[in-house]
């Protein structure tokens, strides 16, 4: 079920979710937040409304039950009521009326095996249908760097990594038709239908400076052809009048 709201909802502290418990680690920071690829997930699918892209918002199936949430480190759901969520401050199931279609968990020392057991029971038992997890050390907190899981008949099964060398693996994430990519210890994302991977704040940041230097490269050019242009039409009027000098 979603919902169209003029302006946010407020609801006070005891209808929101709690807050996730307090965390030892910065694995969210680096390879999530200051990479961009929360935004640059937000621009793929348009940054509509009905598209939820959030990490470590708790998921449960409604605020009464409280116990068993899971707060995954990045979170996409599609038709849902995104500032509702958001105001609440978590992803109830039965609000929604779907669980989250894509879960992803990064791996820490304190995190990883409740990431493979715990977490992938919960998130089996809400209906995810993806579940991924990425360690950055390509396999020494994860049994590997990168893994995913689709759900069949209310179980996980995995799925297919390509391996392209030691540095290089991906996965194909049929729910976000992206692929998902460990490269040299980072987490990239890769659309499949333009070829090209999301990019991330330093790339945007590159990218709006190379088009930049091209729209001044541009603008210099038109500039130098006008001038060439009206020396031309200049040129052209002094030989006129030459000739017509001559011919009287």
């Amino acid at each position: 079920m979603t919902v169209k709201h003029t302006t946010a909802p407020y609801y006070p502290p005891s209808e929101q979710f709690p807050e996730r418990p307090p965390r030892n680690d910065m694995q969210n920071s680096i390879y999530l937040d200051y990479p961009g690829h929360q935004p640059a997930l937000n621009r793929h699918y348009g940054d509509s409304a009905s598209v939820l892209v959030i990490s470590e918002m708790p998921v449960g199936w409604n605020l009464s039950r409280r116990r068993g949430l899971l707060y995954p480190d990045l979170l996409v759901a599609f038709g849902v009521d995104r500032i509702e969520a958001i105001a609440r401050r978590g992803y109830a199931i039965d609000y929604h009326g779907k669980p989250p279609d894509f879960v992803l968990e990064i791996a820490s020392l304190n995190t990883a095996e409740n990431d493979y057991r715990e977490k992938r029971k919960g998130y089996a038992g809400y209906g995810v249908p993806e579940y991924w997890r990425f360690d950055p050390t390509g396999g020494d907190h994860y049994p590997v760097g990168l893994a995913g899981d689709r759900l069949v008949d209310g179980e996980y099964r995995p799925i297919t990594i390509v391996r392209v060398d030691d540095d290089r693996y991906w996965g194909h994430s049929d729910v976000l038709n992206l692929d998902l990519c460990w490269e040299y210890g980072q987490l990239r994302w890769y659309d499949p239908v333009s070829q090209q991977y999301l990019r991330t704040h330093d790339e945007e940041a590159d990218g709006r400076l190379v088009e930049r230097e091209g729209r001044i490269a541009e603008r210099e050019g038109r500039i130098a052809a006008e001038a060439e242009a009206a020396e031309s039409r200049a040129r052209v009027r002094e030989l006129e009048e030459e000739l017509r000098r001559r011919s009287e």
